[in-house]
């Protein structure tokens, strides 16, 4: 089978109760942990509140700038070439920049030790927002290794 002919249908998220967006409701998913989605969505609602007073601003757009400020264009994976293991830089597909956002936010907030989880990532979504934070440095440092391996970028043109 060739590479990305995958037919299963991708499964529709629906939106979520409070803010009727689906973007809310992939970040509950997202910190949901054993299927509890109702702590999830406490957890969620409440940062989104603390983050949107905090920056003035509605907490769909808090979610949205630090979201935008958080995903990575462009990621190195491994490719081997004669012999050699080399990082080659590709573009990264919308779903997997959205994906990866989501996540940086949630592993830095999870770092966060001693305080509740709505307060970290609270904090965590108002610093991305803020174009800074440990999500946003990290979409940095991944810009920065592809940046370092631009002149490998030919073999990810090359056949699969």
């Amino acid at each position: 089978m060739a590479r990305g002919t995958n037919t299963t249908p991708r499964r529709e998220i629906m939106p979520d109760r409070v803010h009727g967006s689906v973007q809310v409701a992939k970040l509950i998913n997202t910190v949901m942990k054993n299927g509890k989605k109702t702590v999830a969505e406490k957890i969620v609602y409440t940062a989104l509140e603390t983050a949107a007073a905090k920056c003035e601003v509605s907490a769909i757009e808090v979610l949205d700038t630090a979201l935008k400020n958080v995903m990575p264009v462009v990621e190195v994976r491994s490719r081997r070439v004669g012999g050699a293991s080399l990082q080659v830089p590709i573009e990264v597909p919308r779903g997997r920049r959205v994906m990866l956002g989501y996540r940086w936010i949630l592993d830095a907030a999870r770092k966060g030790q001693g305080r509740p989880m709505h307060e970290k990532l609270s904090s965590e979504l108002i610093a991305g927002f803020n174009n800074e934070g440990a999500a946003v440095k990290r979409r940095e440092e991944v810009h920065r290794m592809a940046e370092a391996n631009r002149a490998f970028a030919h073999f990810a043109r090359a056949s699969k």
